[in-house]
């Protein structure tokens, strides 16, 4: 659980929440040679597990709560 920032689910309005990170295949020949190039963000609520994906690093998700919480 990420006690240092502000989360409200839009589904249950918990404020509990855990991240965690997506990697995806972009094209066709990076699914050819198996290379992970899109990354995602997730954010899941612990109540009732709705999840917000944001295509961004890791290291950018203060900045993507500080847009929604401000």
């Amino acid at each position: 659980m990420e006690e240092s920032q502000i989360y409200i689910c839009p589904k249950c309005r918990n404020t509990e929440y855990e991240t965690g990170e997506v990697r995806t295949t972009g094209s066709f020949l990076a699914k050819i040679f198996d290379v992970q190039n899109v990354k995602f963000t997730s954010v899941t609520c612990t109540r009732c597990s709705y999840t917000e994906l944001y295509k961004a690093d890791s290291n950018m998700l203060g900045n993507i709560f500080d847009l929604f919480t401000n």
